[in-house]
This record gives C-alpha cells, sequence and structure tokens, in this order.
C-alpha cells in the first residue's frame, strides 16, 4: 500500500493526551469496562446517552492492555499521559496520524464519487451528497460532541451525533500484538469500517430495525454492512493507493481476529458484530465488486444466511 505523494485530509482533529480515568464528567474507566463486558460498546448508555457505533467489542483482557499501555502500565506505550499533541507525542504516533489521513483522504474521494452516482443501497429516501466526516485522534479518555464521553478502552468508534470517527493510535499496536493482525492495510480498514458507518448514518441503514430479529441480530447486519462497505473502499482504491494481494490478506487476517467467535464469544444470541466467517466474506464481498449496492445486508431475509 503506498501513501507516497498522496493527499492528507484536513478532516482530521487531534484532541492531545487526556488524563487517566473518565475524563471530561465522562463514566469512569472501571465502570465504563465493566458495562462494556456485559453489553458492548453499542450497548453502553454514554453521558448524551446517545450509541456509538464501534469497531468490534474487544474482550476484557486487551481492554486492560490498552488502557495498561495508555498510563505507562504496558509495553510498548504510543502515547505519554498528559497535555499535548497526540500525534506528536512520539515517532510512532506521528506516522500513524499522517497515514490515517491518507486513508480518510482517500475514502472522501471514493465515497463522494458513489454518492454523486447514487451507486448506494435505497432504504426510501436520497442521502444528497456526501458529507465528509473528520477523524479524532485522542489518548486516554474523550469527549464526543454527542455520545457523551469515552475511554480508549472502547477501541475505535463513530459517533453519529457529531458525525465523527474516534481513533487512539494505540490501538493498532494492540490489534499487531495481541489480535496479530499487523500491517498497515489491517489499520485502514479499521479506518474504512469505521467511515463505513457514516456512510449508513448517511443513507439510513443505521437506523433500521429487522423485523422478528433481536437487537443483536440486527446489529450483525450494521456491523456486517459496515465491513462490506470498507471492502468497497478497498476496492475503488487499489490503483490509487498501489493495494496488493498481500494488503488485502492483512485485512482478511484482521477481519477474522475481530470475529465474535474468535474473541471468545460461544452463544450466536450474543454476537454483535458476526462471525469471523462473516466479517470475512462481507468486507471481501465489497473489496471483490466495488458495488455498495451489493452491500445490502438488510435485503438478506434470513439471518443465518449472512
Amino acid at each position: 500500500m503506498r501513501i507516497e505523494g498522496q493527499r492528507r485530509s484536513s478532516n482530521f482533529e487531534d484532541r492531545g493526551t487526556g488524563r487517566g480515568g473518565g475524563g471530561g464528567g465522562g463514566v469512569p474507566i472501571q465502570a465504563l469496562l465493566s458495562v462494556v463486558r456485559l453489553l458492548g460498546f453499542k450497548g453502553t448508555l454514554l453521558a448524551g446517552a446517545v450509541l456509538a457505533i464501534g469497531f468490534f467489542v474487544l474482550p476484557a483482557g486487551i481492554k486492560q492492555e490498552l488502557l495498561g499501555a495508555l498510563t505507562g502500565g504496558g509495553q510498548g506505550a504510543l502515547s505519554a499521559p498528559g497535555a499535548g499533541s497526540v500525534c506528536d507525542a512520539s515517532q510512532a504516533n506521528g506516522a500513524a496520524c499522517d497515514f490515517s489521513r491518507v486513508v480518510l483522504a482517500s475514502t472522501e474521494d471514493v465515497w463522494t464519487q458513489t454518492f454523486e452516482r447514487g451507486a448506494l443501497p435505497n432504504y426510501g429516501s436520497a442521502p444528497g451528497a456526501y458529507r465528509h466526516p473528520t477523524l479524532v485522534v485522542f489518548a486516554n479518555s474523550v469527549s464526543t460532541g454527542g455520545c457523551g464521553s469515552a475511554t480508549s478502552g472502547v477501541g475505535p468508534f463513530y459517533c453519529p451525533g457529531d458525525q465523527k470517527l474516534y481513533i487512539d493510535p494505540s490501538f493498532y499496536t494492540v490489534m499487531e500484538r495481541r489480535l496479530r493482525a499487523p500491517g498497515d492495510f489491517a489499520q485502514a480498514y479499521v479506518i474504512a469500517h469505521e467511515v463505513g458507518h457514516h456512510v449508513q448514518n448517511l443513507i439510513g441503514s443505521s437506523r433500521l430495525n429487522t423485523r422478528g430479529e433481536t437487537s443483536n441480530q440486527n446489529s450483525v447486519r450494521v456491523e456486517l454492512q459496515a465491513d462490506c462497505l470498507a471492502g468497497v473502499w478497498g476496492h475503488t482504491a487499489r490503483a490509487s493507493l498501489q493495494i496488493t494481494d498481500d494488503d488485502l490478506g492483512e485485512a482478511l487476517t484482521a477481519a477474522h481476529a475481530i470475529g465474535d467467535d474468535t474473541l471468545g464469544h460461544s452463544d450466536e444470541r450474543t454476537f454483535t458484530h458476526g462471525s469471523s466467517e462473516q466479517r470475512k466474506r462481507w468486507f471481501r464481498r465489497g473489496f471483490d465488486r466495488g458495488d455498495a449496492r451489493q452491500c445490502d445486508t438488510f435485503a438478506v431475509h434470513n439471518h443465518s444466511e449472512l
């Protein structure tokens, strides 16, 4: 994957390194983690009582490692606690911020063109022109403009209330070391997945409820569609970013690593994001076909056929 000479997005905020703990009047870390263990981040009521859409539900052990790294208790921390720029905290952080801006810019180009063509799943109303989301990088904790406060322990997430993506760069270290999903395109997949949630917010699919299904089953549909939309971005950007088969392999490895079953959930009724096989299959569907209209997980009538 090539980022040299690529445009960097200006829709980017460096919120600085927040203090440990809940921060900003939000939920304290341990209390938040206790709720996340039970419900997942999507089911956690934050200060604004608005749900954010996360990349996946982190197991408790990985949450603790990420928090330990952020507060100086773990190995390989990318961000030092205290005030200051996240991107300037270390060379690794600076590279992660620069890389993220390249990927975000690429998604802006792809989805602007896709919305102009109207090549999108139809949920009853025209979404209009694509509105660019903002990517916020932070450390330790962050306050959102519509989803309350959150800590880094919840992983990357999208807040529909302010249409912003939130990522702590230290999460990439967790991906590589604990989830065993290294590589720049694996990281790009994280960003593209959260942008996929933004696309869903604009076209209306994030607000759909499938009759007769549980909230968890509906959540799986939402997450698998975001995976597919991430794949559509990868297909469209393949030439400009020189995405190789090895890059594709990195994304599929990441998709497998974050499946509900691989993360230790044995009961399908508790799945909120889909199995490893489902996540790989829907990302690959988008990547191979390059057509967002083929990402309509809500058109699959039987949930077992997703």
